[in-house]
């Protein structure tokens, strides 16, 4: 007699059979082991004072910008398994099946000025980047203001929002992901890019401990992006590339991307002189219009 045959005659297998598919039913995508991951990032001194990993949740951003507004103090990562309202920047939509990605937001109230704070999110990008760059074999590029890339597909986003004296960063980052599931003609995953490593487990560790001396280093040093903006150019994918910036009120640059400069802003050569860019859409001239790829 066969299994499924068996699996009806018997309720006993037929519930040990299926109840685990209820946790996870796809064995090439295991969960996260929250009491783990807790147990070798938490501490009391920081800088992760709690890691919270959940099943699902509409967007892990939004759980921690509610936190903030009741008080949460700080040091707090929440992490998703699957997310079913993912943002990214412009309010633009993200879709991931379930922990095919490492989707996590972290909550900080930072001491240093606040003019400065505009600089965690590109802190947040350039750590992930070395992070995945290191443990997973991949080289991975920052597209200005807020994308990781590998080659020229995105494979990460980051968002930051600022919800009264605290800051919270959001990740989204495509691991497992398929290439029938990938969203955009320019997404790209880890298993797509042949990484060494697609464990969630070993990257979501390196990620935030990568983000964490960042961090620290950046408010011992009051929030000063010396160090940060020179690190940022060294990994940039669009320093140096011919590119279109879309300007907030639909005005269009076309230029020469030269320089991060210590505001960071993104400086351009244009053929009407030099400009330097706060925000606007970024398309690198001569590559692939990027999707929504990843966002928090």
């Amino acid at each position: 007699m066969d299994l499924p045959s068996q699996a009806l005659s018997l309720g006993v297998i037929r519930t040990l059979v299926r109840m685990p598919a209820a946790r996870f039913d796809d064995l090439s995508r295991p969960p996260l082991d929250a009491v783990a991951l807790a147990r070798a990032l938490q501490s009391p001194a920081g800088p992760w004072r709690e890691v919270r990993v959940v099943d699902v949740t509409g967007s892990t951003n939004v759980d921690l910008a509610a936190a903030a507004r009741a008080g949460d103090p700080g040091g707090l990562v929440l992490v998703a398994e699957h997310q079913d309202h993912g943002r990214g920047r412009l309010d633009r939509t993200w879709v991931s099946p379930p922990r095919a990605g490492l989707t996590f937001s972290v909550l900080w109230r930072p001491t240093v000025d606040p003019a400065r704070w505009g600089w965690l999110s590109p802190l947040v990008g350039l750590a992930v980047a070395e992070a995945v760059s290191e443990t997973a074999l991949v080289d991975v590029r920052l597209k200005w203001p807020n994308d990781l890339l590998a080659g020229q597909r995105k494979l990460a986003g980051v968002l930051a929002e600022r919800v009264g004296e605290a800051v919270v960063v959001g990740v989204g980052l495509n691991v497992s992901t398929r290439v029938d599931e990938l969203v955009g003609p320019g997404a790209t995953s880890l298993l797509f890019e042949d990484a060494a490593c697609t464990d969630r487990d070993p990257l979501l560790r390196s990620a935030l401990r990568r983000v964490a001396e960042r961090y620290r280093d950046w408010t011992t040093g009051g929030g000063d992006p010396t160090t940060l903006r020179q690190a940022l150019v060294e990994r940039s994918a669009t320093v140096g590339q011919e590119v279109q910036v879309l300007l907030p009120g639909g005005r269009t640059l076309r230029g020469t991307a030269t320089d991060i400069d210590a505001e960071g802003r993104l400086v351009l050569f244009t053929e009407d002189g030099v400009e330097a860019v706060a925000a606007g859409d970024v398309v690198h001239l001569g590559q692939p219009p990027m999707g929504p790829g990843a966002g928090p």
